[in-house]
């Protein structure tokens, strides 16, 4: 017997929305290589000028700020690899940002949150203080700041963040992979040098990103990869032409989503509810603090995270244990351990993360799954 399925693990990756299959399918037929002058090469520009144009309307950049990456692992490590003196890393930063900053050989510090996961900002402008001094050269500190966490959905102040950074000459990258779609972005409001993107986080393909360029300083930024002089001599390498108008749809359907915020948090305030309600022991993470509007942390003391997502998977539900880059690890959570959750609660975390098709059946549909995986691992007392 088939079981319907049910997806709710959009901050690992976001199904394809149709606008984006349409365009990609449209883009097909663009074969010239765009970097030719000819009316095919012109063609296979065009389209990927318009979506530079619909990625830069959906952070609020200007088009000729945005370059184009494989993804945001690549633009993180694209800023990374840059000769900085010191990094300052938050503790919650995705392992896309840690890793490359670990390994760029600057001296680095980690940023402490509270046990919500959010960045004090007093303390934050207090280490900048006393770490960088109110005389630092001039661009050769880095600090990198989550805009959403991917795991709690923890929101952080960036624009608090970027002033404190900038008052000490210091630049900020920005991973905005969790928060495109889901948070106002205005690139210049913020205050941001960098800020990075992925197209399969908000419905588009996977394999394409964007790294925005805030500042006349963030634009110096050395090629990571070159050769060709492709995407302004920043990026070398034949553009993946369909990709990338894949991408473009989807930031423009990402950039409507927002007008549906409100409904996207009431349909995750529903599930924590119900859960809530099955399971009366249940914790939910960083519930008080700014969240994305589609993004619940939880779990129940005793039930194993990796059990329960593959009850849940059985039972026709998608959900996952935490990151899905760090799928196949059992060690504790680097970001719930950054928020002083102990390993054994920790183990036990479960992500429910909604998107652009979740609807009420959606919601449903997991509140009966949870109740029958909680029954199968005798958890019948904990049902109500």
């Amino acid at each position: 017997m088939s079981v319907s399925r049910t997806y709710l693990d959009y901050n690992a990756t976001a199904p394809l929305r149709p606008g984006a299959r349409e365009a990609m399918l449209r883009a097909l037929d663009s074969f010239g290589n765009p970097s030719s002058v000819h009316a095919e090469g012109r063609r296979a520009r065009s389209v990927i000028e318009c979506a530079r144009a619909e990625i830069a309307g959906l952070v609020g950049a200007q088009a000729r700020d945005v370059a184009f990456t494989s993804g945001a692992t690549e633009s993180a490590n694209w800023v990374l690899s840059a000769p900085w003196r010191k990094i300052l890393v938050s503790a919650v930063e995705h392992p896309a940002v840690t890793a490359p900053a670990t390994r760029a050989g600057a001296q680095t510090m980690t940023i402490p949150v509270d046990a919500n996961g959010l960045i004090d900002v007093e303390l934050f402008a207090n280490l900048l203080r006393n770490d960088i001094g109110d005389d630092p050269e001039q661009g050769d500190v880095l600090v990198a700041v989550q805009f959403a966490n991917n795991e709690t959905g923890v929101v952080q102040p960036i624009a608090e963040i970027a002033g404190f950074v900038h008052e000490h000459g210091a630049q900020l990258l920005v991973d905005a992979v969790q928060a495109a779609g889901r948070i106002e972005i205005d690139m210049a409001t913020l205050g941001v040098d960098y800020l990075m993107i992925s197209s399969h986080k908000i419905g588009g393909p996977q394999g394409v990103g964007a790294l925005v360029f805030g500042t006349a300083e963030s634009n110096n930024l050395k090629p990571l990869i070159v050769g060709g002089g492709q995407e302004r001599n920043k990026r070398a390498g034949t553009e993946n032409v369909p990709a990338l108008a894949g991408f473009g749809a989807a930031a423009v359907a990402a950039k409507d989503d927002l007008l549906r915020v409100g409904e996207s948090a009431l349909l995750r305030d529903e599930l924590e509810a119900r859960l809530k309600a099955a399971t009366p022991g249940l914790t939910i993470f960083a519930k008080n603090a700014p969240r994305l509007c589609n993004t619940t942390l939880v779990a129940l003391p005793g039930a194993s995270a990796e059990t329960t997502v593959i009850g849940l998977d059985l039972n026709g539900v998608a959900a996952s244990a935490g990151s899905a880059c760090s799928s196949g690890k059992t060690a504790r959570s680097p970001v719930l351990a950054a928020m002083d959750v102990s390993a054994d609660m920790a183990k036990c975390a479960v992500r429910f993360s909604l998107g652009w098709a979740t609807n009420e059946k959606d919601i449903a549909a997991c509140e009966g799954a949870w109740q029958r995986v909680m029954k199968t691992r005798g958890g019948e007392r904990q049902v109500a």
